[in-house]
């Protein structure tokens, strides 16, 4: 007969009353980090929802981190400093600023650390070990031939309003805007920045936060610019709807397009409703699902993902969807949409 010591019940009722055992047992357990922009935005809120059920079945510890609001890099920077310390074998990040998060980034890296750019590249784009995204830059050219076969005849003469994200040239934001342009047939001149385009077309651009508030106030200005805008390009679905909500102020609704980039629920409903002429649907549980996957493959085995064939970073897809379809141009339905989206 085996006897177990006396003093092993007694060591681990210590060790659950310290609160130790769980340290213990975590102790093998790879810890991942996923830092997004925010944590209200549907389509973080999807992320995160995708990263913790592919950490739940992978058996990891995710530890999950948002900034205040969207262009909060120094919230990002200590979430990162705080994933190095706790010995975390990787990171994914939606960088809120692609080039001031680099030299924390660098530091993850260098201390082992295996970090994955979700949906925004960094700048460079090599400064993390690969990017999992929608490939943003074709998002914003299938809305854009999209706009530009619907318009037919008018699209020479289209009246064209931008509301991007911000002003600070952020790599999502510059590959969906000049996506769009170039889908509609503009000269986009340098396709790393927004703004150069000379096309008279163009009444101008105006920045949004990616918000339906800040949406709302960059249509009102750019109207201010040119009453007659026939068509907007809206960085993602709640800049659109603050658009929408604007040209309905002024009685303007039914004789402007939008067109936009996101997939989320709330944005195939207004397609749906009407308010959203056409979207580009991402898919940001699969990009955090499959980031998680490549980390613990990478933990397990040093394997390290790799890009799509022709592309710099690991495409998760994207899908036209519009109830307004167009000869030539591959889309589906809002309610094929909403059986799809997310949020």
């Amino acid at each position: 007969m085996t006897f177990m010591p006396r003093f092993s019940y007694k060591k681990l009722a210590c060790l659950v009353a310290a609160g130790t055992l769980s340290s213990v047992v975590m102790a093998d357990t790879p810890i991942i980090g996923l830092i997004t922009k925010t944590n209200t935005n549907p389509f973080f809120v999807k992320m995160k929802e995708g990263a913790q059920e592919k950490a739940t079945e992978l058996g990891v510890d995710l530890r999950t981190f948002a900034g205040r609001y969207d262009g909060d890099n120094e919230s990002q920077v200590k979430a990162v400093e705080n994933l190095i310390a706790s010995g975390a074998k990787g990171i994914l990040i939606t960088p809120s600023d692609p080039a001031a998060i680099v030299p924390t980034i660098e530091k993850a890296r260098q201390a082992g650390l295996l970090v994955i750019a979700l949906d925004t590249q960094l700048d460079p784009v090599n400064a993390a070990d690969m990017t999992f995204a929608t490939d943003n830059f074709k998002a914003g050219e299938m809305i854009g031939a999209w706009a530009k076969a619907k318009l037919g005849d008018k699209a020479k003469e289209a009246k064209i309003g931008l509301l991007d994200l911000s002003t600070s040239q952020v790599t999502v934001d510059v590959a969906r805007d000049q996506g769009f342009l170039k889908g509609f047939g503009i000269d986009i001149k340098d396709p790393t920045r927004i703004g150069d385009e000379t096309d008279p077309r163009i009444v101008g651009h105006d920045v949004t936060q990616g918000s339906d508030e800040g949406g709302r106030r960059a249509m009102e200005n750019l109207l201010q610019k040119d009453p007659e805008i026939n068509l907007v390009y809206t960085i993602n679905e709640p800049a659109a709807a603050g658009a929408y909500e604007a040209l309905k102020s002024f009685g303007l609704e039914k004789q402007v397009m939008i067109v936009s980039v996101d997939g989320g629920c709330p944005g195939v409903k207004n397609i749906k409703a009407g308010a959203l002429d056409a979207t580009s649907m991402q898919f940001p549980l699969k990009m955090a699902s499959e980031g998680i996957a490549a980390i613990v493959q990478f933990a397990k085995t040093g394997t390290r993902p790799v890009a799509t064939d022709g592309l710099d970073f690991f495409d998760t897809g994207v899908q036209l969807i519009t109830d307004e379809p167009v000869s030539g141009i591959k889309s589906v339905t809002s309610k094929t949409g909403l059986a799809m989206c997310w949020g």
